[in-house]
């Protein structure tokens, strides 16, 4: 294969969401030669969709809030699945990273005595996610990319990384990759690699996830030999949009339950009361406005239904749908037009209105949303150290909702936020130094480099073969019915065949035309990410067999006290696809007592 196009820094950062943007500031900032490759437009990052906020215990609404309740709320939000010690950092630090956005630009609400606002979200205690309106990540997104291009980092936008390289010693070495308008190859050397890739939500039918999202960061780490965990772990949004078809899936915000709205069945019932049997006594109030009195009490952690964790509110949701109370669409209804004027709706909820009006000819200041459960969020993914961000491959990290461990097996609403600024400039300090402290130079081997990129361009020409958008159209559906909200072991092992049998496919896909400007060929590169990421999380499903969080097994509806003791590990052993249950890292004494009633 001739020459191509080559590049060496110190830090190369795969991915420009927030902790791509946020793990280069620190590593530019300290110094190092740092690279910012993103698979679409700097500035597109799937963060600009996060809309409700980022949770931080500033305590400017409620003083008693502190870093205490939310490592609680996020422990108990995740089913004690959790790193406890990244639950830990990123309650301590989350207050000073949104105060650091502050600083840098970022242009948050405001409370009446000028302090940055924050408002009510599913499982937490306190109100307490920074916000702009409904608009967060977008302004998270412009002040970090702002920062960025003012230190002049080295963007390398619409190029999409096929593989991760590793030295002879088993070091992470560079990356090779194409540029996604033109086809041509293009190769890294780096000291050390920062993966912030996003998710893997592409996978499903029905999804908040961009196009983006097709789990290329997990797959590749796992190819390079770095440890998987808890891959059955996928968090399902109680509201996405579903109607129109065109748009099914699309996020509907938490801002709008954290505000006000409140979930409705066919029968224009509040149905979520009926999920809650150890609040009951709410039922018993003789108004809607009597129950709501009820439960605003903060002192005693009682919390509007629709602001328990998203797990039990999908759920419910689901529920209420498989019983014949749905709305006319397969989902129910969002209702806060009967709640809060129309000013206050266009004044927090400035997005949600534009979006329901646009898309769905609904105007929500008088209407209700028809909303149901969609794939959002992976809570599993690639094991990294907690205060470092490394992965189990030495000179790779990883931080943003590709990493595991901080959310266990369900994220609170506003932690993805937050998450990504702390353990970006985590990762980002990790890989800075591990690049420091490297001695040589990294190298990456030519050959591999032509075997990587003669497995991409072979479905260009080939003929007689599937088309790449089948198997992905197939892929959707699989994970959808059979790897979807509720799941049971016939299925799931009916889905880990079917798996099996669409990586057959994948790889005899064809494609038509050059690779300039192809977007079948860019789907045929990211199927191999889509079948080795939907495959750990069918594997996961089937051997976790209990429900706890965003997994839920029908077979299995209880949670089982030893499962939740233990990580499921997915890593390739001689080229086998393996899964290892281990231990959970035991709390000290002095955080185990913050999780006991009483606090």
């Amino acid at each position: 294969m001739p020459e191509i196009e080559s590049h060496d820094f110190d830090v190369v950062v795969i991915g420009a969401g927030g902790a791509g943007l946020r793990a280069a500031i620190e590593a530019k900032g300290r110094g190092l030669r740092t690279a910012l490759v993103c698979k679409s437009l700097l500035g597109k990052a799937h963060t600009v969709m996060a809309e409700g906020g980022a949770a931080a215990a500033l305590g400017n609404v409620y003083p008693e809030d502190n870093w205490q309740v939310h490592f609680r709320d996020t422990m108990r939000g995740g089913k004690l699945l959790n790193n406890w010690r990244m639950a830990e950092l990123h309650a301590k630090e989350a207050p000073d990273r949104i105060n650091e956005l502050e600083s840098w630009g970022a242009l948050f609400d405001r409370t009446p005595d000028g302090r940055i606002l924050q408002r009510d979200f599913g499982g937490h205690r306190y109100a307490r996610l920074a916000h702009v309106g409904d608009r967060t990540g977008l302004e998270m997104i412009r002040t970090l990319q702002q920062r960025a291009v003012a230190m002049d980092i080295d963007v390398f936008m619409e190029c999409k990384i096929l593989r991760l390289l590793t030295d002879g010693s088993g070091q992470m070495s560079g990356a090779v990759g194409y540029w996604r308008a033109t086809g041509e190859p293009v190769s890294f050397t780096a000291r050390a690699i920062v993966l912030a890739t996003g998710g893997i939500g592409r996978s499903w039918k029905y999804t908040t996830n961009s196009w983006e999202s097709t789990g290329d960061g997990d797959a590749m780490a796992f190819w390079a030999g770095a440890d998987l965990i808890d891959m059955e772990a996928v968090q399902f949004h109680p509201t996405g949009m579903v109607w129109p078809m065109s748009v099914r899936g699309l996020l509907v915000t938490e801002g709008v339950r954290g505000d006000g709205g409140v979930l409705r069945n066919s029968e224009g019932k509040r149905f979520m009361f009926d999920y809650i049997p150890e609040m009951f006594a709410a039922e018993t109030a003789d108004t809607e406005a009597e129950a709501d009195r009820w439960y605003d009490d903060h002192a005693n952690n009682r919390r509007p239904p629709e602001l328990l964790p998203r797990d039990e509110v999908a759920r419910s949701i689901n529920a209420e749908v498989k019983a014949g109370r749905g709305s006319p669409h397969g989902g129910v209804f969002l209702d806060i037009a009967t709640r809060r004027s129309a000013e206050y709706i266009h004044r927090r909820l400035p997005s949600m209105y534009h979006q329901f009006k646009e898309l769905a000819g609904v105007d929500i200041t008088t209407e209700a949303m028809e909303v149901g459960p969609t794939c959002h969020y992976m809570m599993g993914g690639v094991r990294v150290e907690a205060d470092t961000a490394a992965t189990t491959v030495a000179g790779l990290f990883a931080a943003g909702e590709v990493a595991a461990g901080l959310h266990g097996a369900n994220r609170l609403g506003g932690n993805s936020l937050s998450d990504l600024i702390v353990f970006g400039r985590r990762a980002g300090m990790g890989a800075s130094d591990y690049a420091e402290g490297r001695s040589g130079d990294p190298s990456v081997d030519p050959a591999e480099i032509d075997t990587v990129l003669a497995e991409a361009f072979a479905p260009l020409g080939r003929e007689g073969a599937d088309s790449p958008y089948d198997v992905q159209h197939d892929l959707q559906e699989t994970m959808q019915s059979l790897v979807g909200i509720i799941r049971t072991e016939s299925e799931l092992v009916e889905a880990i065949d079917k798996i099996g049998e669409l990586r057959e496919r994948a790889g005899r896909v064809s494609v038509k035309g050059g690779r300039a400007y192809n977007p079948g060929w860019n789907l045929a590169t990211d199927l191999p990410s889509m079948l080795t990421v939907s495959l750990a999380v069918a594997k996961g499903a089937l051997d976790r067999r209990e429900s706890r969080g965003g997994h839920t097994r029908d077979d299995y509806p209880k949670p089982d006290p030893a499962l939740g003791k233990i990580n499921l590990v997915q890593r390739l052993v001689d080229g086998e696809h393996t899964i290892t249950p281990e231990e959970l890292p035991t709390m000290p004494a002095e955080l185990a007592v913050l999780l006991e009633e009483g606090h």
